[in-house]
């Protein structure tokens, strides 16, 4: 009877297998062990040696070779490039990188921080120049002249324009400029076409709303446009610019058949400081964010129609006024701004 074979000799294979893995296991963990804390000596000729560590010896530099046994070697000190080789280890010494990404975090963070309150300052900004008139009713970020009216008790703002044809609409504040004569003359007839304006107000105590983008000196910006007319007026498109030093006053118009007239007589009154019944002096305020004049009449208006002057000096008015009329019966004004109840 054939006798089987020992068991030990079909298990030898199997030994050897594990012995085989657990060395392949194992080889690594050594590798990886003689790693921790290697340093790197780098060379002017851009090669470099891991060691484990190393020493100046005068003009020599001894270390410890990591991939030698870890015997001592020399090599002279003209051959390291210093700056290189400790840049490099303080860059992969135990925790730097942990320490540069904390410190790549914190930069991140506070980079992200500076936008925040830039665009924070900005919003600021914008809302500044958008002052609220009225429960969920703020004035725009523009440029012209604003008039806040109410219509079957609810609060409009309604944008005013302008009366010489020949400037440019587009624009929210032209200058015509004039100088005042108080001996009158036809040259400073302004005449409005249209027997009554297209904007009819509701309230006889209006609140107006002027924008300013000019300096505090009242200085024109380097691209205003100045046109001569000869001597008649000096006309200035001052670019939706105006200054917070002007002063404004309200004209009552003379009503014709096709036209309504500011005539020399009233401009010529504009400047001085007595009463008049066709001139309405005004109160004003600089609003907060310094974008806008809110500008009031002292006395009720009556019935009728009128104009927004501009004093430019006390010499010089703005020929180029704001008209509308006060009328409670009119209809609504188009292309009003009303409330937005849910803003905040």
């Amino acid at each position: 009877m054939t006798q089987p074979a020992p068991i030990a000799s079909k298990r030898r294979p199997m030994k050897r297998l594990a012995l085989i893995v657990i060395a392949l296991l194992f080889l690594p963990g050594v590798r990886c062990m003689a790693q921790v804390g290697d340093k790197r000596l780098i060379l002017k000729d851009g090669s470099y040696q891991v060691v484990t560590q190393y020493e100046v010896k005068g003009d020599r530099v001894r270390y410890k070779s990591a991939e030698r046994g870890g015997e001592w070697e020399e090599i002279p000190n003209t051959l390291v490039d210093w700056p290189a080789t400790e840049k490099w280890n303080k860059e992969h010494a135990p925790g730097a990188l942990a320490t540069a990404e904390a410190e790549r975090e914190k930069k991140e963070q506070s980079d992200a921080a500076e936008i925040d309150k830039e665009e924070q300052q900005e919003r600021d900004a914008e809302k500044a120049r958008m002052p609220v008139v009225s429960p969920g009713l703020r004035l725009p970020d523009e440029s012209g002249v604003w008039v806040m009216d109410t219509f079957q008790a609810t609060p409009e703002l309604v944008r005013m324009q302008q009366s010489n044809g020949d400037l440019n609409k587009d624009l929210g504040h032209n200058v015509l400029k004039a100088t005042i004569n108080p001996m009158g003359g036809s040259k400073q007839l302004i005449q409005i076409d249209g027997a009554r304006s297209k904007i009819q107000l509701h309230v006889n105590q209006p609140e107006l709303y002027v924008a300013l983008d000019a300096s505090d000196e009242g200085t024109l910006p380097d691209d205003a446009l100045k046109v001569d007319t000869h001597g008649a007026s000096a006309k200035v498109d001052k670019n939706n610019h105006s200054s917070p030093t002007s002063r404004y006053v309200i004209v009552r118009v003379q009503q014709r058949r096709n036209l309504r007239v500011v005539a020399a007589m009233n401009i010529s009154m504009v400047g001085k400081v007595s009463h008049s019944e066709d001139i309405v002096e005004t109160t004003s305020q600089i609003l907060p964010g310094n974008h806008w004049m809110k500008v009031i009449p002292k006395v009720p208006l009556s019935f009728g129609e009128y104009a927004l002057m501009e004093v430019l000096s006390p010499q010089e008015v703005n020929l180029d006024v704001w008209d509308f009329g006060v009328d409670p019966r009119a209809p609504e004004n188009k292309n009003t701004l009303t409330p937005i109840l849910a803003s905040k």
